[in-house]
C-alpha cells in the first residue's frame, strides 16, 4: 500500500476517531497518519484518514461541507445531548405534529449562532469541556457562527424523528437536536448519527477497519 494516501474509513459504533487512527496506523506498519475531522464515539460513518505527505490535506478536508443522517428522539433531554448520558426531563410529545417539526427545522437553515454541547472537545482555559462536564464543574461555552445549508426531516415515528443535514465546518448535530427540542417545547436528544459525506468524499466508498490486514491484539484497547 502506498504511504501517501487519503483513506476513507467507515467508523464503527463506539470507536473513537483515535481508535481508528491507532488501528490503521498499526495495520500499515506505524506510518505517519492523522484524521480530518472527529466523529463522536456513538456516531458512525465517514472518517477520513491521511497518511504520509497527504496529512498536508487535513485542514482542507476539515473545512469541506459535510452531510449527516440520523435520528432525534423527542420528549427528553440529556446532559451530553446524545446517548452518552441518561435521558432526563421527560415531557409529553404526543401533541407535536409533523407540520410543527418541519416548520421548526426550517428555522435552523442558514447562518446562525450555535453553542457547542457541554460534553465536547472545546477547550476552556486549556481544559476540555467534556472533562469539566463529567466532573460536574460549572462553565460557560460561547456560541459560534455555523452554516446549515439543508435540514430535511426524512421521517417521523414519534418519539423518533429522522433527518438529513448538510452543514459547514464546526456544526454540532447534538446541539441541533437539543435546540430543535427547545424550539418544539418538548426536549430532544441525538439518538443516532451517521456521517455520509465530506466534500466530494462519500461513505459508500469507505472501507471498514476490518478490511485492513492486521487485527488488534487482546492487549489493544479499541474503545475510548
Amino acid at each position: 500500500m502506498e504511504k501517501d494516501q487519503v483513506l476513507l474509513i467507515n467508523k464503527p459504533y463506539d470507536w473513537t476517531s483515535f481508535d481508528v487512527v491507532k488501528y490503521i496506523r498499526n495495520a500499515l506498519g506505524g506510518i505517519k497518519i492523522g484524521h480530518a475531522g472527529t466523529l463522536d464515539p456513538l456516531a458512525t460513518g465517514l472518517l477520513i484518514l491521511c497518511t504520509g505527505k497527504m496529512t498536508k490535506k487535513i485542514s482542507e478536508i476539515q473545512d469541506a461541507e459535510k452531510e449527516y443522517t440520523g435520528t432525534f428522539t423527542l420528549g427528553a433531554t440529556t446532559a451530553s445531548y446524545d446517548l452518552e448520558t441518561e435521558p432526563t426531563n421527560l415531557k409529553d410529545f404526543s401533541e407535536i405534529t409533523p407540520d410543527q417539526i418541519n416548520l421548526a427545522a426550517k428555522q435552523f437553515i442558514g447562518e446562525l449562532q450555535q453553542t457547542p454541547p457541554p460534553h465536547s472537545a472545546v477547550k476552556i482555559g486549556g481544559r476540555r469541556a467534556y472533562a469539566m462536564a463529567r466532573n460536574e464543574e460549572v462553565f460557560v461555552l460561547k456560541p459560534k457562527t455555523i452554516i446549515i445549508r439543508e435540514f430535511e426531516i426524512t421521517g417521523i415515528e414519534l418519539p423518533s424523528v429522522f433527518f438529513r443535514v448538510v452543514c459547514g465546518k464546526g456544526t454540532y448535530i447534538r446541539s441541533l437536536a437539543n435546540d430543535l427540542g427547545e424550539k418544539l417545547g418538548c426536549g430532544a436528544y441525538l439518538s443516532a448519527l451517521c456521517r455520509t459525506r465530506i466534500g466530494n468524499y462519500l461513505l459508500e466508498t469507505a472501507l471498514d477497519p476490518s478490511q485492513f490486514s492486521r487485527k488488534p491484539t487482546d492487549s489493544e484497547t479499541l474503545k475510548g
